[in-house]
C-alpha cells in the first residue's frame, strides 16, 4: 500500500534527512520525499498499520529535524 502526506520542512537537506529517517522505520518498504512540493510518498510493508507506522515515522524524523512536521 502506498500513501501520499503532505509534510512541512524548511530546506532541501532536511527533507533528505526525513527521507532517510522514514526508510530506516520498520514497517516502511520505501519512502521518498520531494521538498518541492512538500510532499512524503511512503509504500508500507504487508500488514502494517499505515497510522501506527507514521507516527514512528514522524517520531524518528524528529528526531534528525525537530520543527518537521508530517500531516496525516
Amino acid at each position: 500500500m502506498k500513501k501520499t502526506y503532505k509534510i512541512d520542512v524548511d530546506c532541501a537537506n532536511c527533507a533528505n534527512k526525513m527521507e532517510e529517517a522514514a526508510n530506516k522505520t520498520e514497517g516502511v518498504k520505501n519512502a521518498v520525499v520531494n521538498f518541492m512540493t512538500l510532499k512524503m510518498i511512503v509504500e508500507f510493508e504487508d500488514g502494517v498499520n499505515a497510522k501506527e507506522v507514521m507516527s514512528r515515522v514522524l517520531d524518528n524524523c524528529k528526531i534528525v529535524e525537530d520543527d518537521c512536521e508530517i500531516f496525516f
